[in-house]
């Protein structure tokens, strides 16, 4: 039976799951699909066309249906939620922020990107700062995801590491970190305040 490029996609996103981007390669993609991997070509030319189809799959989980801003409602609130469901969307996989952000030729992204600057657009916010308030904004989301998912250093790594000498020599930092996290703020909040920043909340 011919592969069919919705089951192509899956098996990617479980390989995504359980290797990272860096694991997911066409020859491994054939092996457990049990075909050589010439027959991935019928569908995908490369990786990079793999990608951009993974990230539609990964977007779709949460822009299967987008509406733009209603009538009355603050453009900043619309645009802080729609992040958030971009944010929820990619860390629902290993590595899902650097695979949107690098499917440079999604249909789906370019879709949110357009609803988003038409609705700060319809709100007054002219042309050119709308697409750069969802620019930044959108940027931003991918930046704190990408170092969500980064991999955190083993105990092994920061043994040799002077923690002490690095809090003397780095005090305004440490301590705003503490400050903020001291009342129960969460990695959720963090993100929500660096998106009220961009939006001017």
């Amino acid at each position: 039976m011919a592969l069919r490029k919705e089951q192509i996609i899956e098996e990617a996103l479980q390989l995504l799951n359980e290797s990272g981007l860096e694991g997911v390669t066409l020859r491994k993609l054939a092996k457990r699909l049990g075909v050589q991997a010439p027959a991935l070509y019928w569908h995908f030319n490369n990786k990079a066309a793999l990608v951009n189809e993974m990230a539609e799959a990964i977007l779709q989980t949460e822009f299967a249906d987008l509406q733009p801003r209603g009538d009355g409602e603050p453009w900043q609130d619309w645009l802080i939620r729609t992040l958030n469901r971009l944010r929820k969307a990619m860390l629902s996989y290993t590595d899902g922020g650097r695979v949107v952000a690098g499917a440079h030729l999604s249909l789906t992204m370019a879709k949110i990107s357009e609803v988003a600057i038409q609705s700060l657009h319809s709100a007054g916010i002219s042309l050119r700062e709308a697409r750069l308030i969802v620019l930044a904004a959108t940027h931003y989301t991918f930046g704190y995801v990408i170092e969500e998912q980064t991999t955190l250093p083993s105990p092994e790594e920061i043994k040799d590491f002077d923690f002490e000498q690095f809090k003397k020599e780095h005090p305004l930092m440490v301590q705003s970190i503490e400050e903020y996290f001291s009342s129960g703020r969460t990695v959720d909040d963090l993100f929500n305040d660096g998106l009220k920043i961009i939006v001017g909340v």
